[in-house]
């Protein structure tokens, strides 16, 4: 999803691709206000993915110290150029957030907060990406698909749980402060949206190797309705009888799901490994 400026008009032969997921924001006092929710002013230094038409991008310049913008989509680096022309602290670049090189890209940013307006297609991976980089990252703050947004802060035992939300919870604070509806967009996607803030954790909440903590996340989701046990037996080569009892040790029935488990509890079971 991407923001729409009202002097970016439609002879200028641009139209939104469904290809790209692009749907486009019409409203700029939203935007300033989903900026002044992700908590970003001056001096932050931002990166933008997806800046569209440039109507978040002109919210954001409003406040950050330095706007770096990723987008995908090479026709709309002219209509950028010619929506932020002026803006000497704002840069656009034509590139893909899921290809090589973003590590070394942003480190040159320092300490940064993201924000995003994010296609419904591949949000998944980006959130994977972005939760697993390497960087000074202060805060991630999206708009998403509203479901797409309660996988970010699901809990335990409930169909939304999984492994990006686990990740998230783990390196984040998840929270939905704000539900969109379709009619904000055009042309208007066919389900409502989320804007997401994750302020970063400066420590992890549980004590756990990090590597394998979510090796064994991925290994308990690995077929979501067997039991921990029967998921566990493959991946680590374990007999029944030793996945038994490494689950038991860790306080668990023998007959627990892996969607049952809290993060503490999957912490718990690393540590036993």
């Amino acid at each position: 999803m991407k923001g729409k400026t009202p002097h970016i008009k439609p002879e200028k032969g641009f139209r939104a691709k469904q290809a790209l997921g692009q749907h486009f924001l019409n409203d700029k006092a939203l935007l300033e206000e989903l900026v002044a929710l992700s908590g970003i002013e001056c001096p932050d230094h931002v990166f933008e993915i997806g800046p569209g038409l440039g109507a978040l991008t002109e919210a954001l310049a409003k406040k950050a110290g330095r706007v770096l913008a990723m987008e995908v989509d090479p026709q709309l680096i002219p209509v950028l150029r010619v929506t932020l022309h002026g803006l000497d602290h704002v840069e656009v670049i034509q590139g893909d957030i899921m290809g090589d090189g973003l590590e070394e890209l942003l480190l040159p940013l320092g300490p940064f907060k993201i924000a995003a307006n994010l296609p419904y297609y591949i949000t998944t991976p980006i959130m994977n990406r972005l939760l697993r980089l390497e960087l000074p990252i202060r805060s991630i703050n999206v708009m998403v698909q509203k479901e797409a947004a309660e996988h970010l802060i699901a809990r335990p035992s409930t169909p939304a749980y999984g492994p990006l939300a686990l990740l998230a919870q783990y390196k984040s604070e998840p929270r939905i402060v704000k539900i969109i509806g379709s009619e904000a967009f055009t042309p208007p996607p066919k389900c409502d949206s989320a804007f997401v803030t994750m302020p970063m954790r400066e420590t992890p909440p549980v004590q756990a190797d990090e590597k394998k903590l979510f090796s064994l996340i991925d290994a308990a989701f690995r077929m979501r309705r067997k039991t921990l046990v029967n998921n566990l037996m493959p991946v680590y080569s374990l007999s029944r009888s030793q996945a038994e009892e490494l689950v038991q040790k860790a306080g668990l029935p023998a007959g627990v799901r892996g969607e049952a488990l809290s993060l503490e509890e999957f912490a718990a079971l690393t540590n036993l490994l």
